[in-house]
Order: structure tokens, then C-alpha cells, then sequence
């Protein structure tokens, strides 16, 4: 009879990549249409199930890797989660709530975490500390980001680009994640960061891209 652990995994790899394949529908869809909406709704609720059965698989079988996993399933939920919440800032009335404060400050505070325990690694001569390097800074900085945006009085026209963003770089955790179990073997630490490096340029295109019309 499978354990609680042995379900666990395996609902926490079905999340994955049902969140997988919901990402490239929502990717392949028009923006803003049914089926894309229908699609992110599935992502953010896949994302949401892969968070939480990483949490309980270190629970009840603690180690030093799932609690790095915890770290990075805090940073790509984090992701996912301010990227639906985004799209309430098209309704200028709707302020960050007490629930979009918290989840910035948890996710400030875990990827510092993650970050400074990738660089007591990368001084032993680890190479993995890269990739936690990496995400902690990742983390951090649309952390941060969200705070300043919180605090302004004006960020009318944003929440395009905030949504475009924090959705495409959970997609790119995601592949990231899958990546990682089936490549690592062939590639090493690259099975974990060419997702980043290729995701981090079209996020930055597609964010001008769509930053455009609001500045004109």
C-alpha cells in the first residue's frame, strides 16, 4: 500500500504538469480570451497544488533538498499568485490587500534565504549555489518590486505588464523544475538555469512590448 509520502510525490508531479500544459495553453491563446483565462485559472490552481505538497513532503520526510525546494516552491508560487492578483489592479479602487503584503514579505524573506545559503555554497565549491543564487535574487527582486508598486499612488496601466511577467517567470520555474528531473543527469546545474536564461530575455521583450501603449 502506498504511503502518504508516495502520494504525495505523485500528486505533486500531476500538479506539475498539468500547471505545464496549462502554461503553454495559456502561452498559445489570445490574451485576455476564454480559453486563455480558462488556462491561467487551471496554472494558478496547479501551481497552488505543487506549493503545497512540497511543504508536505518535507514535513514528513525532512532534508536539506526539500527545504530548498520549499524555498523555490515560496519563490514560483509567489510568482504565480502575485501574477493573478495583478490583474485586480486594472480596478483602481482595489489596493494590495493584507494577503499581497504578506506574500511579498514571505517571499523577500525566503529567497534572502536562499540566496545567502547558495552563497555559502558557492564559497565551499558548490556549484548548485548558483542555482540558488540565481532564484534567491529572482526572488528578491520582484519581492522588492511589488513593495515599491504597493506604496505608489499611481500605477494605472501596470497590471498588464505585472501579470505578463510574474506568469511567464512562474512558467519558466515550472519548466525549470521539470527540466531539472529529467536533465540533470545529461547537463548538471544547466538543467536548472537554461529555462532563466532563456525566459528572462522574452520577459523583458514581451514586457516592452506590452509597456508601450501606456507610456505613449
Amino acid at each position: 500500500m502506498a504511503t502518504v509520502e508516495e502520494w504525495t510525490l505523485w500528486l505533486h508531479i500531476a500538479a506539475g504538469v498539468v500547471a505545464l500544459a496549462a502554461g503553454f495553453g495559456a502561452l498559445a491563446t489570445t490574451k485576455g480570451g476564454r480559453r486563455h483565462r480558462q488556462s491561467g485559472r487551471v496554472f494558478v490552481a496547479s501551481m497552488a497544488v505543487v506549493v503545497a505538497t512540497v511543504f508536505v513532503l518535507l514535513a514528513v520526510a525532512p532534508s536539506a533538498f526539500r527545504v530548498f525546494l520549499a524555498l523555490v516552491a515560496v519563490f514560483s508560487g509567489y510568482l504565480a499568485f502575485s501574477g493573478y492578483r495583478a490583474l485586480s489592479r486594472k480596478r483602481p479602487a482595489d489596493d494590495a490587500r493584507a494577503v499581497d503584503w504578506t506574500a511579498a514579505a514571505a517571499v523577500v524573506v525566503a529567497c534572502l534565504g536562499l540566496g545567502g545559503w547558495g552563497a555559502l555554497r558557492l564559497v565551499s565549491g558548490d556549484s548548485f549555489g548558483m542555482v540558488m543564487g540565481v532564484f534567491g535574487a529572482i526572488g528578491v527582486g520582484f519581492g522588492v518590486l511589488d513593495v515599491r508598486e504597493f506604496r505608489a499612488t499611481d500605477t494605472a496601466g501596470e497590471w498588464t505588464v505585472a501579470h505578463l511577467q510574474r506568469m511567464l517567470g512562474a512558467f519558466v520555474a515550472t519548466v525549470s523544475a521539470v527540466s531539472a528531473v529529467n536533465l540533470t543527469s545529461a547537463l548538471g546545474v544547466a538543467a536548472w538555469l537554461w529555462p532563466t536564461a532563456v525566459g528572462v530575455p522574452l520577459i523583458a521583450y514581451f514586457s516592452r512590448a506590452y509597456s508601450r501603449p501606456s507610456s505613449e
